[in-house]
């Protein structure tokens, strides 16, 4: 992984100094074939099938899940070769398969890689999204699940990783592979944050980037806790993206279903309609929520837990605005601000805002 990821990353950085071309923005996996097996590997069908529908349909999003059982991550396929790779011009494949003399079945062009899970339990948790078209579509299984590879699974809920939209604003249109190498020691801290804090079921229902915005949050938080001088603007920002990334999720699931008329909007005086996807900015979040009209009635009728999420969601996202703007603008954010924000956010003595987010739901 760390080759793959390594070279990854160097090509997005000579991609940003406009050294090579988004072709060349991307890195080849092969699946390593067993020298002790002499049939053909029985997916293979499956894999010729993908690979066709990957030539015919750009739009679809693929993925390859990689696990070593004590980290998860996902690769956003975009093509499927039965030929080498490493004989196709500009392809780029880590020096590991020719120095250890690697033959492979086929090799999956990635995109982008991303890290979804950090320990064995969050990986159970994670892969349980995903059926085993092979075993009767029932949810992957580290335990007596892994035989057979590479499964050929898929995901009920649809779920998207690699949106380039979402990328552009979340992530300043980076790739995730090198967000994620940003992220550097927050495992532990999801960890210690799923299990002591939010609970299984709730750190689980976040989204994978709102788990590294908390848990980024958190390790600033508690490295500098001790330091009253320390400007705590980071804390508030990563907090503040979680935020904006779990409340557009929402809305780009409820905005489809209400009446059009609903979903027009004024954001920043022009007209928007939410069922567009545009991602908000948490400003323009709370300016949607805030008032009390027709969009908030179908709001709190269409979703789980839509009272609260209508009633005092729209409270919390503004305090963190009202905090949140000096800081963006250079202005030093203090410890006691920082601890107020957060701990109503994480729910350190009450029961957080992130907790309750993660009941919002669709009816």
């Amino acid at each position: 992984m760390d080759a793959h990821l390594t070279l990854l990353r160097a090509a997005a950085k000579r991609f940003e100094r406009k050294e090579i071309v988004d072709e060349a923005l991307h890195v080849w996996w092969g699946k390593v074939r067993s020298p002790h097996r002499q049939q053909e590997l029985k997916q293979l069908p499956d894999v010729r099938e993908i690979a066709a529908e990957l030539e015919s349909d750009h739009e679809r999003e693929c993925h390859l899940y990689l696990t070593d059982y004590s980290s998860l991550y996902v690769g956003h396929v975009d093509a499927i070769s039965e030929a080498d790779a490493r004989t196709l011009p500009g392809a780029q494949v880590p020096g590991y398969y020719d120095a250890l003399g690697l033959a492979c079945d086929f090799w999956y062009r990635l995109l982008d890689i991303r890290r979804l899970a950090t320990d064995t339990r969050a990986v159970i948790a994670e892969l349980k999204s995903l059926l085993n078209l092979g075993y009767n579509e029932m949810p992957v299984s580290l335990y007596g699940g892994m035989v057979g590879l590479p499964l050929v699974a898929y995901r009920p809920d649809g779920r998207r990783f690699f949106d380039a939209e979402n990328r552009d604003d979340v992530i300043d249109g980076h790739l995730w592979a090198e967000f994620d190498a940003e992220q550097a020691g927050v495992g532990a801290i999801e960890r210690e944050l799923r299990e002591n804090l939010f609970g299984e079921e709730g750190w689980t229902a976040l989204d994978p980037a709102a788990r590294s915005f908390i848990a980024s949050a958190e390790k600033v938080f508690r490295d500098q806790r001790a330091d009253p001088a320390f400007d705590y603007g980071p804390v508030i920002t990563n907090l503040a993206k979680a935020l904006e990334v779990i409340c557009n999720a929402v809305l780009r699931q409820v905005a489809p279903i209400l009446p059009r008329e609903l979903r027009q909007v004024t954001v920043d005086g022009k007209p928007l309609d939410l069922a567009d996807g545009r991602h908000l900015s948490l400003g323009q979040l709370a300016h949607v929520l805030r008032p009390k009209g027709a969009l908030q009635r179908a709001l709190r009728q269409r979703l789980e837990n839509g009272d609260w999420f209508v009633d005092r969601f729209p409270g919390a996202l503004n305090e963190v605005v009202q905090v949140r703007n000096p800081g963006a603008h250079r202005e030093q954010i203090g410890r006691e601000s920082a601890i107020g924000v957060r701990d109503r956010l994480v729910g350190v003595g009450c029961q957080g805002v992130f907790t309750e987010l993660t009941k919002v739901k669709l009816r």
